[in-house]
Order: structure tokens, then C-alpha cells, then sequence
């Protein structure tokens, strides 16, 4: 089976990025998605598209098709209270270099990385940490089947729930977004170090 729309595909694949693995899924645990509804960038769909299971692929996407180019405007300063967590401050999340899950206005969760850490304030980076990268994809399409109508109707995580890697910008479960300019943000909260924020979704295996 080939893949296409509304194919259920698994793929492993490892992710370059300045000479780095910066990402991979194994066969053991591979990423799945629904081909043709904007789960993953267009760019590898694409290079995805007409592949049949067994069969490598690789590319490179720019950062224009991927996260975008680095964008000095997503760089702002937030008052400390914007990170209390029902009222109470937690300074162990102000880390230099920490990635932390946030809320902004509109209640849509955003990803930003701690800058600086003064005595009243947090300078905040809420570009994607690879705006401004060059993405080297390589691997292989693991499996190909038809969705079932229950997963066309609940597509966001993939049937294991997970916040599917490297989604269509726009449409990303994972902790991804874009920080509006003056949308305050606040602490999502209960995010573990190395851990990466869920979407909430709870599809089950």
C-alpha cells in the first residue's frame, strides 16, 4: 500500500540538524500519522507522498518550510508573575536555556526558551528552537493502512497520543507556538525537566 490521504503511515527517521541527531523514532516505536491533514511539515509529507512500506527516504527542508526563519520580534521580557502557578512563583522553572510551556491570551500553548533571568523579569526567546535550521530528514516508511473513521475524526496525536513530531506549522500538538505580541503568557505548570509538553489529547492504543 502506498501512502497517501488518509493513510495511516509509520515511519522511522532520524533528524540532522548542524550535525547533530537533534530527533529520531525507531521501527520499535515509530512515528504515526494520518497522511494529507497537516500532522507533519508540508515538505515532508511530500517527500513522503507515493512511498510504499519498506521503501528510505531523505531530504532536506529549509528553514522557510520548516520553522521558519529567526525572528528577533518573538524576543520578549515578562514580569516574574507571569510564571506563578496558582499564585505561588516557581523560581527552579527559571532556568537559563530551559524550555518552558506557556499560555498566551488567546489559550493557545506556546513554547519559549529562558534568555535571562533578572530580579523582577524573564527575557524570553518564543521562536521554535529550530526557526532559522535547516532540517535533514532521513528514514523509512515502516507501515501504510487505511484510517478507521474513528481516528479521521480524532487525528491530532496519532493512535498512541503522542504530540506528533515536526507538525505542519500551524498545526503542531506539541508545545510550538508562536508568541503574539502583546498576548501575555503564563506558565502552563507541571512541566518535568526533559520532558516535553503534551497536547492533551488522550487517544488510547
Amino acid at each position: 500500500m502506498k501512502v497517501a490521504k488518509d493513510k495511516v503511515v509509520l515511519i522511522s527517521y532520524e533528524l540532522e540538524v548542524d550535525g547533530k541527531i537533534m530527533d529520531k523514532t525507531t521501527a520499535e516505536q515509530p512515528l504515526d500519522y494520518i497522511h494529507g491533514r497537516k500532522m507533519l511539515i508540508q515538505k515532508l509529507e511530500d517527500r513522503l507522498e507515493g512511498l510504499q512500506e519498506g521503501e528510505s527516504f531523505s531530504l532536506s527542508v529549509s528553514p522557510e518550510d520548516g520553522y521558519g526563519v529567526y525572528d528577533p520580534s518573538k524576543i520578549t521580557v515578562l514580569p516574574k508573575s507571569a510564571f506563578e502557578i496558582e499564585g505561588v512563583l516557581h523560581d527552579e522553572l527559571l532556568i537559563v536555556g530551559r524550555i518552558i510551556p506557556m499560555l498566551n491570551q488567546m489559550g493557545d500553548v506556546v513554547q519559549g526558551t529562558v534568555l535571562e533571568v533578572e530580579a523582577d523579569s524573564v527575557k524570553m526567546d518564543f521562536n521554535h528552537p529550530l526557526a532559522g535550521k535547516t532540517l535533514n530528514f532521513t528514514g523509512k516508511v515502516e507501515s501504510v493502512r487505511d484510517a478507521t473513521e474513528e481516528e479521521l475524526s480524532h487525528h491530532c496525536c496519532g493512535k498512541h497520543g503522542k504530540c506528533g513530531h515536526h507538525h505542519e506549522e500551524g498545526h503542531e500538538c506539541k508545545c510550538g507556538g508562536h508568541h503574539e505580541e502583546g498576548h501575555e503568557c503564563h506558565c502552563g505548570g507541571h512541566h518535568e525537566e526533559g520532558e516535553e509538553c503534551k497536547c492533551g489529547c488522550h487517544n488510547e492504543d
